[in-house]
């Protein structure tokens, strides 16, 4: 199970095609035809302008009021931004930086390519028409805004180097929003330019030949061409190369190895791992939408900000499980700075002293970006960077994530949630409900997008109060009696009736809402997953979930986007339904990923899902160029947790392992899987049984493990029997279970 290279065939014809490289902060696409060009942006260039607080005139009873009125206008009055001035962006986004074009002298062009993952290294090949060979190796810095091109003198005699800053392509919708053009400069063996911004930091890239290595630097701040030009001119090459290593070496001594038999899961196993070393590193910034990968010919889509209802929470889970758990830091240190402008919002808006309010989509500030009012109010927000937090601990055992992170949020959370309760009579006893609720992005943001009971909101609070005494016991906390009202009070989910079957119901929307077509957030089977707040396969639940999942595969995935594959893959693996959970990663691996295997928001072409590339309403069906390429990180590195999902699954306090094989998977292997408790778990599976399983307990914490092996089997040369063991466990303590 060592580390595989990767490889790509050139072309690679469009910017989110490229290879990615980054460390956090810079981000590097590398693609082209007959120029090999590095697409360069910076995680972080904002443009501020257009973001604001939450409207102070919003609170909850208004908002009941409103909605229960039908009142439209007053609804979007209540969150309508500030007036917008013609002369200034209309919301905050992010901004790329621009690309370098490499062309090679004596008619060299890019081949191939292969990503040395131990060395951070890509390097490409290139031929001419003589079929002559040269390579070009490029690397970056892990801790300094650098990256640097290696290339042959004896081959390619000479690199044309051409700096094009994304003004180029944007000048006129930047202009119109007051964004003057770049200062650009150019020498000899070097070049470079700095953009500018009405009211924020501007980015500078500069470049310089150092003989057969042009190196890239980036800089952001008042005096960023002066920065990233000494970076380009100072830059310690061979310094930075060593640390690089350092630090790659260990990341890959870390993360879980898997060898599977399938050879599209493998890939995207392979490559999200990698892209997760380059995305969320704990010294880079937390990731947005896309994180330092900007395209430099579009300004990114939704801004390149910070979603709570599902990407940003997607982008950060397999950080959990592989082992990666300080990935998460540069998140919670970001929530760290919003959380007086989270508390003022929530105890605002809920009238209820401790609450915390996150809106679903936020800057880096965490000023909301857009109206979107139903998405502003979604108060599951809130709760799932909490559970997250929770998952850090559970998984770290550390107990200062705990208290310092996980318990506020937690806290901040239940308190709005318990503000928006309130008892009703049904069936001739009382309990608790949540009067108005939302399901993301369901009927937008119509007067029809809210009920009673959403289905993803219960999921949200039930998982809160699951996990809020054991947070208690840990820290000597005292327990709510208000957490078991809510656990005793409130539905697991709530039901609509099954037309076509008088008597049987499934898992609604919110009260009186089926789900009614296809829809791209499967948030209605949240009590599934992500937050696991039932099993699916208990008698209590098994009939109405199956009937639910049988209706949401009937309405299918023709209006799914990129990351609502992985996510129904784990809902499926959680369901047992591990064949049905590969398809659908196949299937996205097949629609949602380009030539370059870049992870799409948009499917790459049409004919399977509604949310495609536009080639239908073009001549002949076919791309236009440039392609408004939607790309994201969330799918991809929601791929790697579903596939780790198919592997062992925590559930409550059990670890479970291999519950399933999926067909055709009859030998594999996997170790370093990261569980809660801090376990690493690994197996062996040889002619379709699973022979072997490895434990080792990092914390010393209590094992419930259900380990799939059949009959009889050994663990410390004691013959044992039974699917669960159950044992006390020393720090750093080792188990092996064999098949007997």
């Amino acid at each position: 199970m060592g580390l595989k290279t990767l490889y790509w065939d050139f072309p690679l014809p469009r910017t989110h095609t490229g290879i990615v490289l980054g460390n956090g902060v810079q981000g590097l696409m590398i693609w082209g035809d007959a120029t090999l060009n590095l697409t360069v942006g910076r995680a972080g260039f904002w443009d501020h302008r257009g973001g604001h607080a939450l409207p102070a005139r919003a609170t909850y009873p208004k908002v009941r009021r409103l909605l229960e009125a039908g009142d439209e206008l007053g609804i979007r009055a209540l969150f309508e931004m500030p007036p917008a001035d013609a002369a200034r962006a209309p919301r905050p986004h992010q901004l790329g930086g621009g690309r370098l074009e490499l062309t090679f002298s004596d008619g060299f062009k890019p081949y191939r390519a292969a990503v040395y993952p131990r060395a951070a290294m890509i390097k490409i090949e290139l031929r001419n028409a003589d079929n002559q060979v040269a390579h070009v190796r490029i690397r970056q810095a892990v801790d300094a805004e650098l990256a640097w091109v290696t290339f042959d003198l004896r081959r390619c005699t000479t690199v044309r180097v051409r700096a094009v800053p994304a003004w180029q392509f944007l000048q006129e919708t930047l202009a119109r929003h007051g964004v003057r053009p770049p200062e650009l400069w150019r020498g000899a063996h070097c070049g470079g330019f700095c953009q500018t911004l009405p009211e924020d930091a501007p980015l500078a890239m500069a470049w310089e030949q150092h003989g057969g290595q042009i190196v890239i630097a980036t800089a952001l701040g008042a005096d960023a061409a002066a920065v990233a030009r000494t970076r380009a001119h100072t830059a310690d090459v061979p310094a930075a190369t060593r640390t690089a290593r350092v630090w790659w070496t260990r990341y890959w001594q870390d993360v879980p190895r898997l060898n599977l038999p399938d050879a599209a899961l493998q890939h995207a196993y392979d490559y999200g791992i990698y892209k997760q070393a380059c995305l969320t590193p704990p010294q880079g910034i937390a990731a947005t939408l896309q994180g330092p990968f900007m395209e430099e010919y579009q300004l990114p889509p939704w801004s390149n900000d910070y979603h709570f209802n599902i990407n940003v929470e997607m982008i950060y889970w397999p950080c959990l499980a592989t082992n990666r758990l300080e990935h998460l830091q540069p998140l919670w240190n970001l929530l760290r700075t919003w959380l007086p402008a989270m508390r003022a919002n929530g105890e605002r808006f809920f009238g209820a002293p401790g609450a915390l309010m996150l809106p679903h989509a936020v800057d880096d500030r965490g000023q909301v970006v857009g109206a979107f009012w139903a998405g502003t109010i979604d108060h599951a927000c809130t709760a799932w960077m909490a559970l997250l937090a929770w998952l850090h601990y559970r998984h770290g055992m550390d107990e200062r994530v705990l208290r310092e992170t996980a318990w506020p949020l937690l806290v901040g959370a239940f308190n709005g949630f318990w503000a928006m309760l309130e008892e009703v009579k049904e069936g001739g006893h009382r309990r608790l409900s949540l009067p108005v609720s939302v399901s993301p992005e369901y009927n937008g943001s119509g007067m029809d997008a809210w009920g009673r009971d959403a289905s993803f909101q219960l999921a949200a609070l039930h998982a809160v109060v699951a996990v809020m005494p054991r947070a208690a016991a840990v820290l000597g906390e005292k327990a709510d009696p208000r957490w078991r009202a809510v656990r005793e009070q409130l539905p697991p989910y709530t039901v609509c009736a099954v037309p076509q079957h008088p008597g049987e119901q499934r898992i609604a929307l919110w009260h009186g809402q089926d789900l009614a077509g296809s829809h791209r957030h499967h948030s209605h089977l949240a009590s599934m997953y992500p937050f696991c707040t039932i099993e699916p396969l208990d008698e209590q639940h098994r009939a109405i979930v199956a009937r639910s999942l049988n209706h949401w595969t009937a309405m299918g995935p023709g209006a799914w986007t990129g990351w609502c594959l992985p996510w129904a893959a784990t809902i499926c693996a959680r369901c047992g339904l591990v064949d049905a959970a590969v398809t659908w990663l196949q299937f996205w691996k097949n629609n949602f990923t380009n030539v370059g295997h870049g992870t799409l928001h948009n499917a790459d072409f049409p004919g399977c899902t509604a949310w495609d590339d536009g080639a239908l309403w073009q001549p002949g069906f076919q791309k236009v160029q440039p392609f408004p390429e939607v790309m994201q990180m969330d799918a991809g590195m929601g791929a790697v947790t579903a596939i780790l999902e198919l592997l062992v699954q925590c559930c409550g306090e059990e670890i479970r392992v291999l519950p399933r094989l999926p067909k055709g998977w009859h030998t594999l292997a996997f170790d370093g899987i990261r569980t809660e408790g801090a376990f690493l778990v690994g197996a062996t599976v040889e002619d379709g049984r699973v022979v072997e399983v490895r434990v080792t307990s990092l914390a010393g914490a209590p094992l419930r493990l259900r380990h799939g092996l059949r009959g009889a089997w050994t663990v410390d040369g004691q013959i044992q029997r039974g699917a669960l063991l159950v044992t006390p466990t020393k720090k750093n303590q080792a188990l092996r279970l064999r098949r007997s």
